[in-house]
């Protein structure tokens, strides 16, 4: 919970007083003792995430080749090309494991 300065739009800061905890503003005179305990928990709302590489959509209908999986040792995987930098880069290759049990993935 942020609080601002009703004079000026500030955001308030807390500072030791005399005797108490007190809110005060850092542009104009505005000073407000803190008299009960102030708290409030907001999460914030998470975007959701697309897929790059389109999702499991993206792995239908592809060819597979000999490239062997750094997790399970298979000795096939599907693989997928895409311009992932500039156009006078190489594309990437997307791998993922034939093995339906390991599914995994990895980029060359």
């Amino acid at each position: 919970m942020y609080l601002f300065c009703p004079q000026c739009g500030t955001l308030l800061v807390v500072e030791e007083g005399p005797s108490t905890l007190r809110f005060s503003c850092n542009t104009c005179p505005y000073v407000q003792n803190i008299t009960e305990k102030v708290s409030s928990v907001q999460f914030p709302r998470l975007k959701e995430v697309d897929d790059v590489l389109g999702g499991q959509a993206a792995w239908e209908n592809v060819d597979t080749t000999e490239e062997t999986c750094p997790k399970c040792e298979q000795s096939r995987a599907y693989f997928v090309q895409m311009q992932t930098r500039s156009a006078d880069e190489p594309m990437t290759i997307f791998y993922k494991c034939c093995n339906p049990d390991c599914n995994h993935r990895w980029k060359e």
